[in-house]
């Protein structure tokens, strides 16, 4: 019996103090697992693991402030910390800024990643969950509800990095059985923990829309601006899957369970399996906060579609798994959260 199956493995989170990776620290702690935490902090604030420990009601996890791009750290880090399996978080994520600097997002997003697995290689650490994205997939081509089996035709060097880490660890996995990945393509996370200890951070302007609302409801904004009101849709703007970051750390311990359980890999998507529209995203958070959160109608941006949500059936065969929060949720976290980083009564 390995020790995951005690349910106290110990699991390496690369990035472990981002948006995602804080939250699947907690439910990995929760769950009785013990997960280190290895950041350079490059786009986390230090005091995370505190917050962690705040929103766990448990001690602060293990911290190795190191960058996964150097191959002499991350091969002395797997040696000796005894790691059952490793997940993988680091990286960059801004479409925009991947557009302007593709040359980073590869040398991170890809080079870091090719760097871990022949740490990992090394070191005999054949179990891996990757942090991979919905923009792998070509939105264009599908019109609605995207499966794992939809075609894929990234639109940035974002989605790019993502898509060809995917094909480091498949090829991987293939070249040695013993490999056991996890691949799962998020589709928009959002909310923030329950305690209002631990939530998204983001660079200004963010490129998400929640954190972008937030920051009008609390007057760091004047308005929200809305890309197209004339898509095919019911209010005729863009209509998207949002995830609550709750769930999606959910996935992550279910992910690492079927990798112990079934002794294969998986990819999958992680969404809800329905979409929201922007100005449903608006109003129920203007509903929650009890604050007016303006906006203005703006021309649609290149490349965006009218819809793209998951087909969430294989989360549910393979993992188990099916998202338990809906919108009200996302934004009332969200927005208590908001209130208390940003001091508001």
């Amino acid at each position: 019996m390995s020790r995951l199956d005690t349910h106290r493995g110990r699991v390496l989170l690369t990035g472990g103090a981002g948006y995602i990776g804080s939250h699947c620290c907690v439910a990995l702690m929760q769950e009785g697992y013990q997960p280190v935490i290895l950041d350079n902090f490059a786009n986390a604030r230090r005091d995370v693991p505190d917050r962690i420990a705040l929103a766990a009601n448990g001690p602060a996890p293990q911290v190795i402030e190191a960058d996964i791009r150097d191959r002499t750290v991350m091969e002395t880090v797997l040696a000796e910390g005894g790691f059952d399996a490793v997940m993988h978080f680091a990286g960059l994520k801004s479409v925009a800024e991947s557009v302007a600097h593709p040359e980073r997002y590869f040398d991170i997003n890809l080079g870091g990643l090719t760097v871990l697995v022949a740490a990992m290689a090394a070191t005999d650490t054949r179990r891996l969950i990757f942090s991979s994205s919905a923009t792998v997939y070509d939105a264009r081509a599908t019109g609605g509800a995207i499966s794992e089996d939809a075609p894929l035709g990234p639109a940035s060097p974002y989605g790019h990095s993502k898509l060809l880490a995917e094909k480091v660890l498949l090829a991987q996995a293939e070249a040695d059985p013993s490999w056991r990945v996890g691949i799962l393509r998020y589709f928009n996370p959002a909310g923030a923990h329950g305690t209002g200890h631990i939530g998204e951070e983001p660079a200004d302007p963010p490129d998400n829309l929640m954190p972008y609302i937030a920051q009008v409801a609390s007057g760091r904004r004047a308005r929200l601006q809305v890309f197209g009101d004339d898509y095919d849709t019911p209010d005729g703007t863009g209509v998207r899957d949002y995830i609550h970051v709750a769930d999606l750390a959910r996935g992550h311990v279910a992910s690492l369970a079927a990798l112990e359980r079934d002794g294969r890999g998986h990819v999958v998507n992680l969404g809800t399996g329905r979409g929201q529209s922007v100005l449903e995203m608006r109003a129920a958070y203007a509903r929650v906060s009890g604050r007016e959160v303006s906006f203005e109608i703006r021309p649609r941006r290149p490349g965006d579609v009218a819809q793209c949500y998951c087909d969430a059936t294989r989360a549910r065969a393979v993992l188990g798994f099916e998202a338990r929060h809906g919108i009200d949720e996302m934004c009332a976290s969200s927005w208590s959260w908001t209130r208390r980083r940003e001091g508001l009564a």
